[in-house]
């Protein structure tokens, strides 16, 4: 009888004793996964809204997704008629810089600011950039909310004001636009 008493002791002790410490949960970089992150933007084709998947090295930030846009659409994107953006860039093809040298956090000229909280985002383009027409502004708001929720799957609908260079500020939501 003691020799089965001492079985269930000698697996315990067996499996305590393997020499693997315990411990926390332990970061080791990105995600496991062979493909990169991908973020909605939207361009125009046919006076319709187009989503276009593009690598992004900042998931969920709408500002990293709206200097995605502000660069316009590579060549060969889109169907038969291209693709065409209403929203401007900048004047050179240097990436877009989210601030000045000088003043980190201010965005310097024609980098919109972004700021989200909860399932509310403002846009605002630094004043004397160009204005956006209804067309770019669901541009911008499409882009900025499907980045944002990246990282909020669980948002109903965003909400965004954006505010273009000549201080013309439109309203709306995600609601209509294209998920595809």
């Amino acid at each position: 009888m003691k020799p089965l008493r001492r079985v269930p002791l000698l697996a315990l002790l067996a499996l305590t004793s393997c020499g693997i410490p315990a411990t926390g949960v332990v970061e080791a970089g990105g995600p496991a996964s062979g493909s990169p992150p991908l973020t909605r933007v939207y361009f125009v084709e046919g006076g319709s809204l187009v989503a276009v998947p593009r690598t992004t090295e900042e998931p969920g930030e709408p500002e990293a997704a709206l200097r995605l846009l502000m660069a316009g659409p590579l060549t060969g994107e889109g169907g038969t008629d291209g693709l065409a953006t209403e929203v401007p860039g900048l004047a050179t093809s240097a990436a877009l810089p989210t601030a000045t040298p000088d003043v980190p956090g201010e965005p310097s000229l024609g980098a919109p600011a972004v700021t989200a909280r909860g399932d509310t985002m403002t846009i605002r383009f630094p004043p004397g950039t160009d204005g956006l027409s209804d067309l770019g502004a669901r541009q911008v708001l499409c882009t900025a909310a499907a980045a944002y929720r990246l990282t909020r799957p669980s948002l109903q609908t965003v909400t965004a004001e954006v505010t273009d260079g000549a201080g013309r500020l439109v309203r709306g939501s995600d609601e209509s636009c294209p998920r595809s």
